[in-house]
């Protein structure tokens, strides 16, 4: 009989101690989720707020700017009056400025796509003379600043005859070292060797291959790098200050700049550009947000990828 009661008194305690520290661990985590929570709530006020002032002064004449509270809304219909004004003032100039921005946006976008897509897949599945060595450069180019690469851009256009054309602000876009590391680090791992020997005993070539069969392995690192790219080349500012001097060539970041430069000289008169350039910069807001809501579901896709074999 001791032989069967003593086990049975061993594995009490050990009921009594393994739950002790699932109950004093639970307040714990409560109060990690709660800290979590208050974080991602002050991240997302920090981000939200200048959306925030943007869309609520769009609704305000330049006036109401100066006399309103700056985190509350001004007249009903002073916004389409704001917005009707944005894209009439000075002949239309800023509906020009939208148009070069998309240019020089899907041309860069697209352009650098393509680019960082079959660069990035080359490092990652060829083995060639000094990969290494270029692989390293490249490296080495991503801790540069962009503003400090500006100047040899603008002699190198200067030298081919390019300056104050779109493609001085196409073309250095195209060219994104970021996004080569990007493409090359997602394809070492998520396109298999072997379905790439698959592919090529069946006959197909090698850009087939790649187009065939990695590009859709590839579209979650493709989407994000379409993004960045978008983004930045949307929001560039130095690089077509220093390439365009022609107005009509400007993008929506310069022209807004070349309007609030003016507004700040004329800041006397009857009417100054504030609001206008409030306004333009909140209606130049509304393609990128479009953009990410369309490429997000990729990036949903990608999480998945590789869970079912």
């Amino acid at each position: 009989m001791s032989a069967v009661v003593t086990p049975s008194r061993t594995r009490r305690p050990a009921a009594v101690t393994s739950g002790a520290p699932r109950a004093s661990g639970a307040p714990s985590r409560g109060r990690n989720v709660v800290v979590l929570y208050a974080v991602m709530a002050l991240m997302i006020v920090y981000y939200l707020l200048p959306v925030w002032w943007l869309a609520v002064n769009a609704t305000k004449s330049n006036a109401d700017l100066y006399t309103s509270s700056a985190l509350w809304f001004g007249g009903q219909n002073v916004l389409v009056d704001n917005v009707v004004a944005t894209f009439t003032e000075d002949g239309g100039a800023f509906a020009r400025w939208l148009l070069n921005t998309v240019l020089y946006t899907v041309g860069g976008g697209i352009g650098s796509l393509v680019v960082s897509a079959l660069a990035g897949y080359g490092f990652a599945k060829y083995d060639f003379p000094g990969k290494r060595l270029v692989f390293a450069g490249l490296l080495g180019v991503m801790m540069i600043p962009l503003t400090a690469l500006v100047i040899p851009q603008y002699l190198l256009m200067s030298t081919v005859g390019l300056v104050n054309t779109p493609w001085a602000v196409i073309i250095p876009s195209m060219l994104n070292p970021f996004a080569v590391y990007l493409i090359r680090v997602f394809a070492q791992d998520a396109v298999p060797d072997e379905l790439l020997e698959a592919a090529r005993l069946d006959g197909a070539s090698e850009l087939r291959a790649f187009r065939s069969v990695a590009l859709h392995i590839l579209r979650p690192a493709l989407a994000t790098v379409l993004v960045f790219s978008l983004v930045g080349v949307w929001n560039n500012y130095f690089l077509p200050l220093l390439m365009l001097s022609d107005s009509r060539l400007y993008p929506i970041t310069v022209g807004l700049a070349d309007w609030y430069a003016r507004a700040e000289a004329t800041a006397g008169a009857s009417t100054p550009l504030f609001n206008l350039v409030i306004t333009g910069s909140l209606i130049a807001l509304v393609p990128l947000v479009v953009a990410f809501l369309a490429l997000q579901r990729h990036w949903v896709g990608g999480l998945t990828l590789g869970s079912v074999r």
